[in-house]
């Protein structure tokens, strides 16, 4: 949660009051509660199976939220950031220009998310801020049908292994610049 509350302060710049330089298109002001909120959508009907067929009260799980946040072996949520172009490109673009990347970065989310079915995004919010305007993304990776704890969890290293990760930049290098042409 402490590592999540950095990312909300990094990507809502709350330390400075350049609001104006940064775009939400998913999610709100608060990233902590945008993922709370998803892990109730997402988790909250499997812990309650899981807990129904606990026999042992030590063993239920209250709020899978705060589960996971005290498990040092798994991550609330993931943060991907995405990026068109270089300083170079960029530095001969004035201000109007660059913020015609919301409509390519509002795309790209959704290509993301159609990509990988298994990541849901609580976040995703545009820095105009800084050299190129680039997009950070929060959500949130599933993994189901699991043997061991409940059938549905968060699981990083199920949904993006190396591999995957090589051939998502790939797509969605490919995806960006057909919307950015």
């Amino acid at each position: 949660v402490k590592q999540l509350g950095k990312v909300n302060h990094h990507n809502l710049r709350q330390y400075d009051n350049n609001q104006e330089l940064i775009k939400t298109i998913k999610g709100s002001n608060d990233i902590v509660k945008d993922v709370k909120e998803l892990y109730l959508d997402l988790f909250e009907e499997s812990r309650l199976e899981y807990n129904s067929k606990q026999s042992r009260l030590s063993r239920m799980i209250n709020n899978y939220f705060e589960n996971v946040s005290y498990n040092e072996k798994k991550d609330l949520a993931c943060e991907i950031i995405l990026e068109l172009g270089d300083k170079e490109y960029w530095d001969t673009k004035d201000e109007n220009f660059k913020k015609k990347m919301s409509e390519v970065y509002k795309k790209q989310v959704d290509d993301l998310e159609m990509l990988v079915p298994n990541f849901k995004v609580a976040s995703a919010i545009i820095h105009y801020d800084e050299t190129s305007p680039h997009l950070h993304i929060v959500g949130v990776p599933i993994k189901y049908k699991n043997k061991n704890g409940m059938e549905k969890q968060v699981g990083k290293s199920d949904v993006f292994t190396k591999e995957s990760l090589i051939r998502l930049q790939d797509k969605m290098r490919t995806l960006c610049i057909e919307e950015f042409n």
